[in-house]
């Protein structure tokens, strides 16, 4: 061992050991923090389930390749970073004698080969990566006029990398090309020196081990040396960087990756959408008749309110923006971005993590309080017009590849502003006085909910205990009382009528399923008005429900179980179109003109219903789709209760969407939501087309059905 080698192996050994120290230390402290939060008892069981889930994910990259070509790089750089490590030990050997390599397999012709073709790959994944984050460059892409930044000033560009911290990332990728170029260095040398038996195991460095023709044997082992020091240096360092940033979720998630997505709200994988996740006290869903607001914060007010989850959650964050980029709020200019609402809390956690990790020693060392001044979120951390912005579309939830859990921490921070604090937009005052004087949102009268079966040549029956009939229409409150909507009600009705399908509503016994008090923030509300429909509905004992609407569709189906409700619920397009499919109902006539297809985003990214309303429309038109559709549709705007909020900043959700909608040139946009209906037909018209007509599936069912017999009867005259 010469003095360049006992020297590089001092300084490997001790920087390494410092390294792993200080990561170590930084990993634990983390943990503790993480465990500071909130209980959560949900997150328990499904042990063998959730260990499939998160490998499903992270080795196959499922949510990743969601996003195709930078999912297959993301994939490479994956392995590349965790299966090259053995090459980092290798490099141990290396900086005490140049001749050494890893023991047994160092000169395995399949491990060198392999090695050898991985870290090539992943070489061109990392420079993919890098020239994929240069070429979306938030200066590159300024907000054009039409969709001007938002106040807050979080939308001064279109790229989804507006508002991450760009030097990390370019560090890391800097760090993986690094390490990289130090093994093919290596590599190079070893086959210049014809230490490589056989060349088809080294294809790529044969090729490059020309560059070192005419050094001496000395100065190429010396150089081994060196690079092999690099490496170790280099690859540390990353590990030194985490342990000095605890915020740095782009390398920490890692980490953390695997234990946010074995933890995720669903253990067999499905996204965090459909159900709201249920308020939580002492871990557990609420139960108001014994929570206590006094001692029992409702929702989050303080980082401490949230969950461990949700604590993990903000330090999982890559900021890679795909959540931001699909966020309608976002793209319209609103100060709601979702990447940022979660770094803001993420920052704010460990700018607090002091005192709260000094308040749980205290608290374990018997002290009876402990002074440290709760600062509250909204207001200081949030703007509360970023939670009012959200329309709880699921956009931000569908796209995250680390399965952070958005919109549920939206709800749980409004939770809080409305029944803590009593701090809400002034319109959401009538809607919720609304829903608790009269039971449906718009004020009506109650008495009036079967008007909308007036002037049907046959009579809609109403569902009583023991009834025969097999279906029970829900009708909605949007079907009940909005006059386009009833027209969807009627077309429904008739349609199940002329199919021999023995349906029932629940006419004055139906009430508001209380989507919109719960997505407001107002869980109390909603329990109120879920128990009383569970109850209505378990009397006259209903199975199978039929709903219009999808956010009645996915409250009834995915919610109320949670509270004895236990039904088959299907949307009506689906229940239509098997009609179609069993020839119930015929004739069919093709629509005439073009036409485009919105999915709303509660029948879509909550429920998973892509095909059957597409499917139902190809029975009698041919559907030419927007280019944001399916998973990655975007949102009418009227979710999350913003269906009864004013919309003062940026442009408007639905406005964006019928600017989508038109330009595909179609002259009808068919809808499967009452809510979707009202917000672009609204859109339409804001833009100035009037001749595009938005219309429900339902209602251009009946319509084909009526000008084919208009035709009949024609013909027979």
């Amino acid at each position: 061992m010469g003095v360049v080698q006992i020297v590089t192996a001092v300084i490997a050994f001790a920087y390494t050991a410092l390294a792993i120290w200080l990561f170590v230390r930084a990993g634990l402290g983390m943990l503790a923090l993480v465990r500071l939060g909130a209980p959560d008892l949900t997150r328990k069981g499904d042990r063998g389930t959730r260990v499939k889930t998160m490998l499903r994910e992270t080795l196959g990259h499922t949510r990743m390749l969601q996003w195709s070509g930078v999912g297959l790089a993301h994939w490479a750089v994956f392995f590349g970073f965790f299966l090259l490590f053995p090459a980092l030990v290798q490099s141990y050997f290396e900086v005490l004698n140049p001749h050494w390599s890893l023991p047994v397999v160092g000169h395995w012709d399949l491990w060198l080969l392999g090695s050898e073709l991985l870290t090539v790959l992943t070489g061109v994944a990392i420079l993919s990566l890098f020239l994929v984050r240069i070429l979306r460059l938030p200066r590159a892409h300024r907000v054009p006029p039409e969709g001007a930044a938002s106040d807050a000033g979080q939308r001064r560009s279109s790229s989804r990398f507006e508002g991450s911290r760009q030097w990390m990332a370019f560090y890391i990728e800097a760090t993986i090309f690094t390490i990289v170029l130090s093994h093919m260095t290596v590599r190079t040398i070893k086959v210049s020196l014809g230490e490589i038996d056989h060349e088809w195991t080294s294809p790529v460095s044969t090729l490059l081990a020309g560059v070192w023709d005419g050094a001496s044997e000395n100065a190429l082992l010396t150089a081994i040396t060196l690079v092999g020091l690099l490496d170790i240096l280099v690859s540390w360092t990353f590990f030194l960087m985490l342990a000095l940033h605890p915020s740095m979720g782009i390398g920490w998630h890692r980490v953390t990756a695997f234990f946010n997505i074995y933890f995720k709200r669903n253990a067999g994988g499905a996204v965090s959408l459909g159900a709201a996740k249920p308020m939580l006290v002492k871990g557990e869903p609420a139960d108001f008749e014994q929570a206590d607001p006094e001692t029992d914060p409702f929702g989050v007010g303080t980082i401490a309110d949230f969950s461990w989850k949700g604590l993990l959650d903000f330090s999982t964050c890559t900021e890679c923006g795909r959540c931001q980029s699909q966020c309608p709020a976002w793209n319209t200019g609103k100060p709601l971005s979702p990447k940022k609402l979660i770094t803001d809390l993420r920052d704010h956690l460990y700018e607090q993590a002091p005192y709260l990790k000094a308040a749980a020693i205290a608290k374990e060392r018997g002290a009876d309080t402990v002074e440290i001044e709760p600062i509250s979120i909204i207001g200081t951390v949030i703007d509360p017009d970023v939670l009012w912005s959200c329309t709880t579309c699921g956009a931000c939830v569908e796209q995250c590849p680390v399965d952070i859990e958005h919109v549920d921490h939206i709800l749980d921070l409004r939770r809080n502003m409305v029944m803590m604090e009593s701090d809400f937009p002034a319109e959401a005052q009538t809607m919720l006085r609304n829903l608790e004087n009269k039971g449906n949102p718009w004020g009506e009268n109650p008495a009036q909910r079967l008007k909308w079966a007036e002037g049907l040549d046959f009579e809609v029956p109403i569902a009583e205990a023991g009834g025969d009939f097999e279906y029970l229409y829900w009708v909605g409150c949007a079907g009940a009382y909005d006059p386009k909507a009833q027209k969807t009600s009627r077309a429904v009705a008739t349609l199940l009528h002329d199919a021999g399908v023995k349906f029932a509503v629940l006419g004055e016994a139906e009430t508001c399923t209380g989507d919109s008090a719960r997505r407001i923030g107002h869980e109390f509300m909603y329990q109120m008005l879920a128990e009383q429909n569970v109850e209505t509905l378990n009397e006259v004992g209903a199975v199978k429900i039929v709903a219009t609407c999808p956010h009645c569709l996915n409250t009834i189906g995915n919610e109320y179980e949670d509270i004895g409700g236990h039904y088959e619920v299907v949307h009506h397009t689906e229940l239509l179109g098997d009609l179609v499919q069993a020839g119930k109902i015929t004739p069919v006539e093709q629509h005439d003109g073009k036409l485009t297809y919105h999915d709303p985003c509660y029948l879509g990214r909550h429920n998973r219903i892509f095909t059957p309303p597409r499917e139902l429309l190809g029975t009698f038109a041919e559907v030419t789709e927007m280019p944001r559709n399916n998973e990655r549709s975007f949102c009418c705007g009227a979710g999350g209760a913003r269906m009864w909020l004013e919309e003062p900043l940026g442009k408007r959700v639905n406005r964006e969407r019928a600017d989508e909608a038109v330009a595909t040139g179609a002259n009808t946009v068919a809808v499967g939501c009452p809510f979707c209906s009202t917000m672009l037909r609204d859109g339409v018209a804001d833009a100035g087309r009037e001749d595009v007509e938005v219309i429900d599936i339902a209602q251009l069912l009946a319509r084909s059905r009526e000008v084919k017999a208009e035709k009949a009867g024609s013909a027979s005259e």
